[in-house]
């Protein structure tokens, strides 16, 4: 299943929206001054039909509890920008969308932990559950279609109307419905809601060896931070190989993205940002990196996104590693936030991101320079489980990008204790 609106920006179900739709890269470049007028004679706007046509509502609609202005002009604005057709990045967010989508990116939530999308027939599904979180432990599976909540057909709801529907307080129970991939036969579960805390970066020792397994899932404010010891860590302990997986990783901050590619890359272009006009800005490696030598592999999927496009394209352009598993989603956009005097928020694709060599990358993703698809039964091991297998029961476990990374390491750089 590929998923339409990655941006995430992955999204979390719950009090706070882990960027609504997926894949785009936040430019944190924070709210920008006004600077742009609009003026009411442009005459390429027709905002003389758009009042002709709101006060005969006002006048004349005969369901006058249901002309609610807030609401009607959020929703014309959300058509706007949908009209646009940079689908799943440049958007409207009402106020407490808006403040959502910030708080978002300082990694805690109240939910039911999730990363939520629409698949590229605009149904809901779950990205990837969050280890350790409610859902988690409820069973969902990464591919889950959303069937219904609380008993409510849910199928064709935006990812906006399953965040209002299944968010709530703490220690509430909300009852929902999803169908398996490649199932027939849907399961309702009861989860209760909790306060959810996203660990940027986890780790641990593939079996008996010197491999180092870093799992990455978003480019929020800590990741840099977070990585940087993770790599400290490892090879203090030592590791003499890493396989960074951000598989399902659907992106961040743009400015994370470039620190943490600079971990990896002594010197160079990280990405290029081409603005309207095609005008280039590059972007090169920041210094003080501590894994520039470090042989180095990185697991990517088809919900790879955004920020970790960037980091695998840079990697790829700078022949600094070998990214393994499926081609990723294909974002491109670089979005800059408008804060409206309400407190709603625009979010503009304003440029267009290139990989260091000037790739292209929106709507065609990165290649892996070694292709391997997951099967329908495979699952991704975490690094909270993988420390609890041999190699012989993690080999058994049907992740077979985990192992390919596995074996390429140990055919090519003849990593200590594999296979």
């Amino acid at each position: 299943m590929h998923t339409k609106h990655l941006l995430h920006h992955l999204i979390l179900i719950g009090l706070l929206i882990f960027s609504f739709m997926l894949g785009a890269i936040s430019n944190q470049i924070g709210i920008l001054p006004q600077i742009m007028d609009v003026h009411a004679d442009n005459t390429s706007l027709k905002f003389d039909v758009f009042m002709e046509a709101w006060q005969l509502i006002e006048t004349h609609f005969i369901d006058r509890d249901k002309i609610d202005s807030d609401e009607l002009t959020y929703i014309a604005l959300k058509a706007i920008t949908d009209a646009l057709g940079d689908e799943g990045h440049t958007r409207f967010m009402t106020p407490d969308e808006s403040q959502s989508h910030k708080e978002s990116l300082q990694g805690s939530f109240f939910g039911i932990g999730i990363y939520l999308g629409l698949d590229r027939k605009d149904r809901p599904f779950v990205i990837n559950p969050i280890e350790g979180t409610p859902a988690y432990r409820a069973g969902i599976k990464a591919g889950d279609l959303f069937i219904a909540v609380e008993g409510e057909d849910a199928t064709a709801w935006t990812v906006d109307e399953i965040a209002r529907n299944v968010k709530g307080p703490k220690n509430t129970p909300v009852e929902i419905t999803f169908l398996h991939q490649y199932e027939t036969k849907p399961y309702t579960v009861t989860i209760i809601r909790d306060k959810i805390v996203i660990p940027v970066v986890d780790w641990t020792f593939i079996p008996n060896s010197d491999i180092a397994l870093i799992r990455f899932v978003s480019f929020s404010e800590t990741a840099n931070d977070e990585m940087k010891k993770a790599l400290t860590e490892a090879q203090a302990q030592g590791a003499t190989a890493i396989i960074l997986d951000i598989r399902s990783n659907n992106g961040g901050l743009l400015s994370q993205s470039i620190e943490v590619a600079s971990q990896f890359i002594a010197e160079g272009v990280v990405l290029q940002q081409a603005d309207v006009n095609n005008k280039r800005n590059k972007y090169s490696v920041y210094p003080g990196g501590i894994a520039h030598d470090i042989p180095l592999v990185i697991l990517v999927n088809q919900f790879s996104a955004s920020a970790a496009e960037i980091l695998a394209g840079a990697i790829q352009d700078h022949k600094r590693g070998t990214i393994i598993g499926e081609t990723t989603f294909g974002t491109g956009t670089v979005l800059t936030p408008f804060t409206l005097s309400d407190g709603s928020q625009l979010l503009l694709g304003t440029s267009e991101w290139l990989t260091a060599d000037g790739r292209q990358i929106r709507n065609k993703g990165i290649t892996p320079d070694i292709i391997v698809k997951l099967p329908n039964y495979g699952i991704f091991l975490s690094p909270n489980y993988v420390e609890q297998l041999s190699m012989d029961e993690l080999f058994q476990k049907g992740d077979i990008q985990l192992i390919k990374a596995i074996e390429f390491l140990r055919d090519h750089w003849g990593c200590e204790g594999c296979l």
